[in-house]
C-alpha cells in the first residue's frame, strides 16, 4: 500500500511538472500576467535605450515586441531591438508568474523597474540552455555581457 501511494504522489508530481506551460493562459490580446497592466504611457525600447543612457534605472511601461520565451516554463522573456543588437532580457518579479510559448511574436506592454547590468558568462548559459540553444552555441559564450535587464511586475498582450 504505501508503495502504491508513493507510487501515485509520483505520477501527480510528473504530471503536474509535465503540464506547467499548458496551464498558462495562452497570449491573447487583452490577457495580462502578472500584476494588471494597461498600454497608457508605454515607451519604446528604442526609448528606453536612450532614457537608460542617463541613468542608472527606469521605472515604467515598456512596449516591444517578444522575440524568445524560456522553454522550461515560461520564467522570462526576450525583447527585439534594432537589427544590429541583441534581444534584452525580462524577468518577472520574484517569478510569481509565467508566460506561454505563444507570447514569441507579439506585442506586449510591460511595467516594471529596467537598469542596464553585467551578465556574467553562467547566467548567460544558464538562459541560452534554457532558451533552447544547442551546445555548440553556448560554448561560445565566453565573457560578461552588459546589457539591459528588465524585472516586470506584469506583461499586458497587445497584439
Amino acid at each position: 500500500m504505501k508503495k502504491f501511494i508513493s507510487m501515485l504522489i509520483c505520477v501527480f508530481a510528473f504530471v503536474a511538472i509535465s503540464n506547467a506551460q499548458s496551464s498558462i493562459q495562452p497570449a491573447k490580446a487583452g490577457v495580462t500576467y502578472g500584476k494588471k497592466v494597461d498600454k497608457k504611457g508605454a515607451i519604446s525600447v528604442k526609448q528606453l535605450e536612450k532614457a537608460l543612457e542617463g541613468k542608472d534605472t527606469f521605472n515604467g511601461k515598456v512596449e516591444g515586441e517578444v522575440v524568445q520565451v524560456c522553454t522550461k516554463k515560461g520564467c522570462f522573456l526576450t525583447l527585439k531591438r534594432e537589427a544590429d543588437k541583441e534581444p534584452f532580457m525580462v524577468r518577472f518579479t520574484d517569478y510569481g508568474y509565467f508566460v506561454p510559448q505563444d507570447l514569441i511574436g507579439k506585442t506586449v506592454v510591460l511595467e516594471g523597474k529596467a537598469k542596464v547590468k553585467e551578465t556574467t558568462v553562467e547566467w548567460q548559459k544558464h538562459y541560452a540552455e534554457d532558451m533552447g540553444k544547442s551546445k555548440e552555441e553556448i560554448a561560445k559564450i565566453n565573457k560578461p555581457r552588459k546589457d539591459i535587464s528588465l524585472v516586470a511586475d506584469g506583461v499586458l498582450v497587445v497584439k
